[in-house]
């Protein structure tokens, strides 16, 4: 399994936007075979952090997903709620694996 963590830098002031742009990728890496973890979004205070984490089965599952930005209609769709709104000022993508707690036998 590898998962991915998207570090974003938002405006807080679009968080609304970001929102439905969180909304149609989590649908989007749903129906393409991963699992999305969920956003995470400022809960308290002034904050420009945000975070989401999904997971795909292993890198070749994750690039036929990949494979499909900017090309598939629903892709290209999502991407524009992000460019039109401005709601993501930047973003970084770090690739991990999960190690779990030992829930025993």
């Amino acid at each position: 399994m590898i998962t991915c963590v998207v570090e974003y830098v938002i405006d807080p002031a679009k968080i609304e936007a970001f929102e439905r742009f969180g909304r149609r990728w989590m649908e989007l890496v749903e129906r393409h075979g991963g699992t999305h973890h969920g956003y995470f979004l400022p809960a308290e205070g002034a904050s420009d952090k945000a975070m989401a984490l999904f997971s795909f089965a292993g890198l070749g599952a994750y690039e036929q997903y990949r494979a499909l930005f900017g090309v598939d209609p629903d892709f290209v769709d999502a991407d524009r709620i992000r460019d039109e709104s401005g709601c993501v000022l930047r973003y970084e993508r770090t690739f991990m694996r999960p190690m779990l707690p030992d829930r025993g036998a």
